[in-house]
């Protein structure tokens, strides 16, 4: 495959403000980083929300208005992917909450499907029930939203292939997250493990977390998946100088296009993912 498709996770849910002031936090700034890491190369943007503290939050009225400020912009196709799980420990988020603005809101394309329970150290235990997974996947499967399933250790992969064989999920794109404390770490023996277990065609992308931003990138681009890049994994360019979305979306243009390949338009990502062509 010669396109890449470029991810940019803008914000999370988790990394504050006081450590790299770039991050952005309301849904003016996260629009605006979104539409500029579209222009600089990223076929897709990844969605997180953040409560007037800056801690994460499940709002879906900010879901709204920071979709509503991306589609402003007439010439900007960006593919459109939402969490479903970013709440806080000051910002807890029922089951229901979680899933409301996939539920409620027009334009989300992806959502991410996170496909286990596991403790996220040393904060707490990220919880994502066998209940919560099968209604989100039958909401997805209505809604006619595609499932970006979260993998961050190999079990995982075994839940995912179970509710797709239950009916609960349909064809899937994989975001292998690796250097989460309490999943796999960020080693490319780790990646290589998890491509050869993938389900036969399927798209995957992959992402390391802080300092294995790098070595992940360019093994999965060596191993020919997609990858993604932004401040949600990685706040620092390079040792002490922190980074903006747009510059982490270059780096990445820069070693797909020096890699021999092309970082792929939304319409070249679309296709290739399966989605609908944009209205």
């Amino acid at each position: 495959m010669d396109q890449v498709i470029i991810t940019a996770a803008l914000t999370g849910a988790v990394t504050p403000k006081a450590k790299n002031a770039h991050i952005p936090i309301t849904p003016e700034e996260i629009a605006a980083d979104a539409y500029a890491c579209w222009k600089a190369g990223a076929a897709m943007v990844h969605l997180h929300m953040r409560a007037d503290d800056g801690l994460g939050a499940m709002d879906k009225e900010k879901f709204r208005e920071t979709i509503r400020l991306i589609r402003s912009h007439q010439d900007c196709d960006v593919i459109i992917n939402c969490t479903s799980s970013g709440a806080s420990a000051e910002h807890p988020a029922t089951d229901e909450e979680r899933m409301a603005h996939h539920q409620e809101l027009e334009g989300i394309e992806m959502g991410s499907y996170d496909a286990g329970t596991f403790n996220w150290m040393p904060g707490g235990v990220f919880m994502n029930s066998p209940q919560f997974l099968e209604k989100l996947g039958d909401l997805y499967l209505e809604r006619g939203i595609k499932p970006e399933v979260e993998i961050f250790d190999a079990g995982m992969l075994g839940i995912a292939d179970y509710f797709a064989k239950q009916g609960h999920l349909s064809t899937c794109h994989y975001q292998l997250c690796l250097g989460v404390l309490g999943g796999m770490p960020a080693t490319v023996e780790n990646l290589v493990y998890l491509v050869r277990h993938l389900p036969e065609n399927a798209t995957w992308s992959a992402f390391g977390v802080g300092k294995s931003h790098l070595p992940i990138l360019y093994a999965a681009l060596a191993l020919g998946g997609h990858i993604r890049v932004g401040l949600e994994d990685n706040v620092y360019l390079s040792k002490g100088v922190p980074a903006t979305n747009v510059q982490l979306v270059e780096r990445a243009v820069q070693a797909v296009r020096t890699f021999g390949k092309q970082p792929a338009t939304p319409a070249q990502a679309r296709e290739i993912l399966g989605l609908k062509p944009l209205k």
